[in-house]
């Protein structure tokens, strides 16, 4: 076999109220969905710092399988509990293509910022995404 070890997991957390940005590395699957949730989470379950928004940004996301979007799904109630709102920035294809596939764009984001990596973006910034039925 001649293909390369997945990317390694790894999350870089920035909490300065009222946001929190997260950006994620590697692949966001069965195994790695948890500490996303308990990284986001253990910052909105702190009461004592409003939040407005959470921005996760996936710019070196690798892959993505059920279980890290059931995490995403997660996140969306605890954050909306919460009074923020969820943005995904910079979605590579094949978070796009999950997200469309499922359906569930419109319902766990607020605008997203483009970047490299991140297909088709639209004059106001936020990268385009039609559910689609399957």
């Amino acid at each position: 076999m001649t293909g390369h070890p997945p990317a390694e997991f790894a999350l870089a957390v920035v909490h300065e109220p009222p946001s929190l940005r997260v950006r994620v590395r590697g692949e966001l699957d069965y195994d790695t969905g948890d500490d996303l949730v308990a990284a986001v989470t253990g910052i909105l379950a702190d009461d004592a710092e409003p939040l407005d928004e959470v921005r996760l940004d996936f710019g070196a996301l690798t892959h993505i399988d059920a279980p890290g979007l059931a995490a995403l799904l997660l996140i969306h109630r605890r954050a909306a509990a919460r009074g923020a709102v969820l943005h995904l920035d910079n979605r590579p294809d094949v978070l796009e293509r999950m997200l469309q596939v499922t359906n569930v764009l419109d319902h766990l984001t607020g605008p997203a910022e483009t970047g490299p990596g991140s297909s088709e973006a639209r004059d106001d910034g936020e990268v385009s995404g039609t559910g689609s039925s399957v």
